[in-house]
């Protein structure tokens, strides 16, 4: 155990950047990690080793991983170690071609292998064209487990970039809803087909305000601690960042979806890598709504967990963007509040939403 948590802490540094700037006593004083105690995408505790252990070359671990997720239904957390996986293999292969070639039908193996191909062909200036050849893994995939919806996500997210009709891509989303009514990956691939092109082109039907209603309505229906609760969020995030100025969507909708995730996020457990993409977008939304004292509460639950997305949309490095962010937000909340009153969410919500990105 000593040596595998020794490796594990040698990943996490790998992951961070180096940065030559001194330590902040003013983040300290904000409740807030040195920008060298914080991490970059970080596995949460099962995957860590794991990641470790594909590192130098063994499959096995991840197997058992995926397996367990499998065993116990546990769609959420397969979907996110499946694409952590399939990422991780797309830098290092070996021990993921050595895990193929001797479980080749592992519904496991497939659900990577057609993660990796998808995730590769979104990267492609000709992905349409290399998603359509993608097919037959997805296909592979979805057969691999009757039960599971990850596939399906992947399903999702191939069509979107494939530009799927509107019948093929409803198809798809009765198909993943049908195996787990409020998977998360699902909702979110869903919702961004919505606002994409292909969707709005037959008579102008789509448009940011019906991505907030599909979006609210999700949330509304999804379990209390539903990961779905964030999918607003999501939707506010693709308004203030894709908008253009012919959608006026109202203030007070982009702060209850705001509200919403803030509710999620203090159910969930402070300081853990598992909520922290959430807390990350979260904290950027509150930033372009000027909520600074409520965005410095989500800085101080994130913790250390810094995440690509939503910074990578903005920079090519995404950890910079992330501690320049928590400057900022130190910089701007109020500094007069004592450490128990700030772990509080505010009742209420002031500024006002600007234009320019953060």
């Amino acid at each position: 155990m000593g040596d595998t948590m020794a490796s594990l802490r040698a990943f996490l540094r790998a992951s961070r950047a180096e940065r030559n700037t001194p330590p902040s006593p003013l983040l300290a004083l904000a409740g807030l990690p040195a920008d060298d105690e914080v991490l970059l995408d970080a596995p949460d505790a099962r995957l860590g080793p794991v990641l470790v252990a594909a590192g130098r070359g063994e499959y096995g671990p991840a197997a058992e991983l995926l397996a367990a997720t499998r065993a116990t239904a546990d769609w959420e957390n397969r979907d996110r170690y499946v694409v952590r996986l399939a990422a991780f293999a797309h830098s290092r292969a070996e021990w993921f071609t050595d895990w193929r070639a001797a479980a080749p039908d592992d519904p496991d193996v497939l659900l990577i292998a057609a993660e990796l191909a998808v995730a590769h062909a979104w990267e492609s200036p000709a992905r349409a064209e290399l998603l359509h050849q993608t097919g037959p893994l997805v296909e592979a995939a979805v057969a691999g487990d009757p039960r599971d919806p990850v596939p399906w996500r992947i399903a999702l997210d191939r069509a979107r970039g494939s530009n799927a009709g509107h019948d093929e891509f409803e198809r798809l989303w009765g198909e993943a809803v049908r195996r787990s009514p409020h998977h998360y990956g699902c909702h979110v691939a869903a919702l961004q087909y919505l606002s994409t092109a292909p969707f709005r082109s037959p008579g102008g039907r789509g448009s940011h305000r019906e991505c907030l209603d599909f979006a609210e309505w999700a949330a509304q229906d999804a379990p209390p601690g539903s990961l779905v609760q964030a999918l607003p969020l999501h939707a506010a995030f693709a308004y203030l960042t894709e908008g253009d100025g012919r959608t006026v969507v109202d203030r007070a909708r982009l702060d209850a979806a705001a509200d919403t995730a803030t509710a999620l996020s203090a159910r969930l457990p402070a300081a853990d890598p598992r909520p922290a993409e959430l807390r990350n977008l979260l904290t950027y939304v509150l930033i372009r709504l000027d909520r600074w004292e409520d965005a410095l509460l989500q800085s101080r639950l994130t913790g250390r967990y810094a995440t690509s997305f939503p910074w990578d949309r903005f920079s090519d490095d995404p950890l910079g963007r992330f501690l320049e962010a928590r400057e900022e937000i130190r910089r701007n909340a109020p500094t007069t509040r004592c450490a128990a009153c700030a772990a509080q969410p505010r009742s209420g919500h002031g500024g006002r939403a600007h234009s320019g990105d953060h």
